[in-house]
């Protein structure tokens, strides 16, 4: 095997680095050369095989050697591991230069937070599936056994690869029955986030939590390696109180949203050390929802989808990044700015847990006087909600078998008062171990919200009581009135009359 073979690999993929004026004078070229293209259309090269121009219509980061064979890719050496939170990544062995896999798909009893626990499908033991991660050039063999009491197939959702191995039961191959052990092979020709699945009876069995994530690492990489590089799978599910499995038939109502099969305040936070470049890699195999992930204290570079590395001249700065079902997206930054950041979906009812939709609005009821007659009848009730959900946690009010509170749990100074697709993003100067838990973050003098002091608030002419606020102008805050109808109408004169 050439050593450069590899780097004509990726010259195909269309992943050499353009700037903007290489840009430019690209434009220019093709505007001079736009009448020459159209005549070359009309009549085609025939004197060029079709093969050697299928190259030049591959995506970025597809290689084209699924007939050569590289050497397995190692952590360490080829690859930085991504970090799973709340998950893990799959052992492989090596077999004849093969990386070999076994999955098995079987029913698993699962906790999605302290005091919630429910009856799913996944793999392995665990909810979601665990990462598998390997590396551009690697052929990796796949055993699925199926411990389910129903069939099942694994698609490997956005992999290129042979239509026999692309796991559509019914369509590209026989479902596997219970018991049966099926083997996919096949050469990983791209790089990218990707994610696998169920693809029998979808809706059930993704539903259920057969979903995982598929990380191919470049063999080749054209940027700096990431010091933390993390795997997020978002997910939704039906869970009704009490209830021991997710509901699978639902369509609308989810109520519980999670991040890599947790919802906070299960959710393990993502640990960083100040300075480092971090990559985080987001997939969203919920049924129904798109999840728009915010990073608070950061704004991160959106550098890939599913479909591979967006071009630098393409890519732009966010907060916020928009994951449809059905795709990932990765980002990028340097974290620089030590604290402790939320880091969450920005859909307020997919921070909730179990919350459901027959809720009555009681914002603003004032309950005292049903209170006391109620509680003449049940002791100790009360009503709730007429200030909104906060301060349930702190309450420590019991909750049914079998559920949780619908928001989160007590922080270093209050009640978070958040849940579901929620997790924190921890940037600390100094921290000895990643992998444990560093507390919460003390900031530094000066740099902590406080309350206002006599002082402070006298010094910059500011009364407690609101009144030295501006207040919102009635003319700016009234709603428009449309004008008048026209008075008078001029006569049609092309009007058609019989």
């Amino acid at each position: 095997m050439n050593s450069d073979k590899p780097e004509k690999c990726e010259s195909l993929s269309g992943k050499i680095p353009l700037s903007r004026r290489d840009m430019l004078t690209a434009g220019a070229f093709a505007g001079g050369a736009l009448m020459l293209s159209r005549r070359a259309q009309a009549t085609p090269d025939i004197s060029v095989p079709a093969e050697s121009n299928r190259a030049k219509r591959l995506p970025a980061a597809h290689t084209d050697n699924s007939n050569e064979h590289f050497h397995p890719g190692e952590p360490g050496r080829d690859y930085t591991p991504v970090v799973v939170p709340n998950g893990w990544t799959l052992p492989y062995q090596v077999v004849d230069g093969v990386k070999v896999f076994h999955l098995v798909a079987e029913e698993v009893e699962h906790e999605f937070a302290p005091g919630l626990k429910a009856t799913c499908w996944g793999y392995n033991g665990g909810v979601h599936g665990p990462v598998i991660e390997a590396v551009e050039g690697d052929r990796v063999r796949i055993f699925v056994t199926n411990k389910l009491s129903a069939p099942t197939t694994v698609h490997w959702h956005g992999v290129l690869l042979p239509s026999g191995m692309d796991g559509v039961g019914g369509l590209t191959q026989k479902a596997i029955l219970p018991g049966e052990t099926y083997m996919y092979e096949f050469p990983l020709r791209q790089h990218g986030t990707l994610m696998y699945h169920s693809h029998h009876d979808e809706m059930t069995q993704m539903g259920m939590g057969m979903t995982g994530l598929f990380i191919i690492h470049p063999r080749n990489p054209q940027a700096p390696r990431p010091d933390r590089d993390f795997a997020l799978m978002l997910h939704e599910w039906k869970i009704e109180v009490g209830a021991s499995r997710p509901d699978p038939n639902e369509m609308t109502d989810f109520n519980t949203l999670t991040i890599n099969a947790k919802c906070f305040p299960g959710t393990q936070p993502l640990i960083v050390k100040t300075g480092d470049r971090v990559r985080i890699r987001i997939g969203n195999l919920s049924a129904m929802d798109h999840h728009p992930i915010h990073l608070h204290g950061y704004y991160f570079t959106v550098t890939e989808t599913d479909g591979g590395v967006i071009p630098e001249a393409g890519r732009w700065p966010e907060t916020t990044v928009l994951v449809a079902t059905g795709s990932t997206r990765t980002v990028e930054f340097v974290a620089d700015n030590p604290g402790d950041w939320a880091m969450h979906c920005h859909m307020t009812h997919h921070v909730m847990n179990q919350m459901g939709h027959g809720i009555p609005n009681m914002i603003g009821v004032d309950a005292r006087g049903l209170d006391k007659k109620v509680r003449g009848l049940l002791p100790g009730y009360m009503t709730m909600g007429q200030d909104g959900m906060g301060g349930m946690t702190e309450m420590g009010m019991e909750v049914p078998p079998n559920s949780i509170p619908m928001v989160g749990g007590i922080g270093p100074y209050d009640e978070i008062t958040m849940g579901g697709m929620f997790t924190i993003l921890k940037v600390r100067d100094n921290i000895a171990n990643l992998n444990e838990d560093p507390g919460w973050y003390e900031p530094p003098v000066g740099t902590l919200a406080l309350p206002a002091t006599t002082d402070s608030l006298q010094k910059s002419g500011i009364t407690a009581d609101g009144h030295s606020a501006p207040r919102a102008p009635a003319e700016a805050m009234k709603s428009w009135t449309l004008p008048p109808p026209l008075q008078s109408v001029p006569a049609n004169p092309h009007h058609h009359g019989h």
